[in-house]
């Protein structure tokens, strides 16, 4: 399953990623020491149960072939001393440490100039031609062009079959990852970097660099485990956090493009942190919420202003710059899935519920007054089960995009707070988790669910989209 996407903008990576270096023995050894490979079975086991309820409609898995034995369990399988022997006897026969010794004498069989002998390799036209195509192909597929549209996507494992993109590399993250957010700040130094902040089941945030390939660890971790003690049969393990880390898993991420240093989580364990990760230190934590908290949101335009919704059926609206304010708060009738504000407007969000519902508000009718309910600009019934993602044009003004756990995908068009529905696909991603549209390709929407295949769709390619919102594609760059 793909469980969340964030386009990376255009020209942020670099041209020619960095390969990583071999970690150290010493690195190596606190991996191992920091129980990181024990925990990756148990994180998939834990959402096993959820993924098994989304996906139990859509694939049927045969376990007849876990009775192949212990081969495909992954335990240790013995060998007679009889297959020993016959592996030996094998080896000798072959006499490898005369394998390379040539017998001088007349070949009986010559190709004439073909057989022509070359000292070196460079010497040789078609060896070197052939190393030089090889390379230069290589390097086109590693280089990554200014122009070229790139996706990040988390998800449980890899995909067999084609995709319909060309994944350019894979980092092995090893707990189960829920949530991500893509973040510019140069934490190693320069104007900007290129980084993707990861929640998981951990209560940790991990930050990657996505310029550097084949790594084995993440550049930063923000909060998380200290130390973890095994208690004797019967008792619970012993758990100590690092100082102001979530004690639970994080749910939801937020970056603030313009505090390029700040970074918004939102745990399982009902709080809310603002992180500086320059210093990799928590400077604010929230507990407004008495649930756990979905999702977390910047205002485009007010910056410090922070959104978070949450499974105690309220989204809160606060601002960093005056943490202890009790700030302004909406009752929604099920558990928050998701939030997003409209870049049009910086007085309105929206708001996608369990139920299948997506509510509008507006902040102009928002009050502080607990005692009063503030109503919202509409109620949107959009699918018949859960809205986990929702995404707004960044070019077309009152255009956004739903997903669902019911396998669709809709555009709708909020144009005088009564929306109405222009499209409706299947895209065949499954239950839908996450759904994206990209800033300097504004019509192409990023799909990821629970058949864990990344879906890519061209939403102008629509004659309905194209016909209300074409005069909006003059704003879209080529991808």
């Amino acid at each position: 399953m793909i469980s969340a996407i964030s386009w990376v903008p255009k020209g942020a990576s670099q041209p020619v990623p960095s390969v990583a270096d071999l970690p150290s023995k010493e690195e190596i050894e606190e991996i191992v020491q920091s129980g990181a490979f024990d925990t990756i079975g148990n994180s998939y086991e834990e959402m096993d149960g959820g993924n098994n309820q989304h996906d139990s409609n859509d694939e049927e898995k045969d376990d007849d072939d876990d009775d192949d034995g212990d081969h495909k369990s992954g335990k240790d399988v013995n060998l007679s001393n009889d297959k020993y022997e016959d592996i030996t006897d094998g080896l000798k026969e072959l006499d490898m440490d005369n394998y390379d010794d040539e017998d001088d004498g007349i070949e009986l069989f010559s190709k004439g100039n073909g057989d022509r002998y070359y000292p070196s390799n460079d010497m040789d036209p078609y060896f070197k031609d052939k190393d030089d195509d090889e390379d230069s192909e290589d390097l086109e597929d590693l280089t990554i062009k200014p122009t070229d549209s790139v996706i990040v996507w988390i998800c449980e494992e890899a995909v067999d079959g084609e995709l319909n993109t060309y994944v350019h590399h894979e980092t092995m993250i090893f707990e189960f990852p829920l949530c991500m957010a893509w973040l510019d700040c140069p934490l190693k130094g320069g104007e900007r970097g290129n980084f993707i902040a990861v929640g998981s089941m951990e209560p940790s945030v991990e930050i990657w660099d996505l310029d550097i390939i084949d790594e084995v660890q993440p550049c930063m971790v923000l909060g998380g485990i200290a130390e973890k003690k095994k208690k004797k049969k019967g008792k619970k393990t012993s758990i100590k956090y690092k100082e102001d880390s979530h004690t639970d898993s994080v749910l939801g991420l937020a970056w603030n493009k313009y505090y390029r240093n700040v970074l918004a989580s939102a745990s399982a364990d009902k709080q809310v942190k603002i992180w500086d990760v320059a210093t990799g230190k928590c400077t604010i934590t929230m507990e407004h919420h008495t649930d756990k908290v979905q999702a977390v949101a910047f205002n485009h335009d007010v910056r410090p202003v922070l959104l978070s919704g949450s499974f105690d059926h309220s989204v809160v609206m606060k601002d960093g710059r005056d943490p202890t304010h009790s700030g302004y708060k909406w009752i929604v009738n099920s558990d928050v899935e998701s939030l997003a504000w409209d870049p049009h407007n910086e007085h309105s969000f929206v708001v996608s519920l369990e139920d299948g519902t997506v509510k509008g508000f507006d902040l102009r009718a928002a009050t502080s007054n607990p005692d009063s309910e503030s109503k919202p600009s509409f109620t949107l019934h959009a699918h018949d089960k859960a809205v986990c993602s929702i995404s707004y044009n960044p070019s077309a003004p009152n255009l956004l995009a739903t997903g669902s756990t019911d396998k669709m995908v809709k555009l709708w068009d909020l144009s005088n707070n009564q929306p109405s529905c222009i499209v409706s696909k299947n895209p065949k991603a499954g239950g839908v988790f996450s759904v994206s549209f990209s800033e300097d390709s504004p019509f192409l929407l990023a799909i990821g669910g629970s058949k864990g295949r990344l879906e890519i769709w061209d939403t102008l390619s629509d004659a309905a989209v194209s016909r209300r919102f074409g005069n909006h594609s003059s704003h879209q760059a080529r991808s």
